[in-house]
């Protein structure tokens, strides 16, 4: 996993970036005395590659981040992504485009208004044993 603490770097990240079909991202931030919360981490990921972006370090740009965000050739893929919305919004001034958030799509199946990301994925593994006891086999033939 990479740690990305100068612009130059994450400028190199997003252009990789910007050639999947998709990326997942996920923030961390503080809100506890502040009316917008502070963006502290933002963790990304392609389906080959792994970043942290450390948004406090200093004289790092994060414009080629919101670039990507708002390119419309790459989903962005969020759980629970409402917060990590707003931040986007408020640094930058737009939403990233376009969005799959995992929460919403989990409660559209089925899985409650508010299933966390390790419950869908023990859900989803529990799921795939069942169907496929023997990972290396795969499906039975019908």
């Amino acid at each position: 996993m990479q740690i990305i603490t100068q612009t130059d770097q994450l400028e190199t990240l997003c252009s990789r970036l910007s050639s999947h079909p998709f990326v997942t991202i996920d923030t961390e931030f503080l809100r506890e005395s502040t009316f917008w919360p502070k963006l502290c981490l933002v963790q990304i990921a392609s389906e080959d590659e792994s970043a942290i972006i450390d948004p406090l370090a200093k004289g790092i740009s994060l414009d080629p981040l919101y670039q990507l965000l708002q390119n419309d050739s790459v989903l962005k893929v969020f759980h629970a992504g409402r917060q990590d919305l707003e931040i986007f919004h408020h640094l930058s001034g737009n939403v990233p485009t376009p969005i799959f958030d995992t929460q919403v799509a989990a409660m559209v199946c089925g899985y409650g208004e508010s299933v966390g990301y390790d419950t869908l994925v023990s859900i989803w593994r529990e799921h795939a044993s069942t169907n496929h006891p023997d990972s290396r086999t795969g499906p039975e033939d019908p």
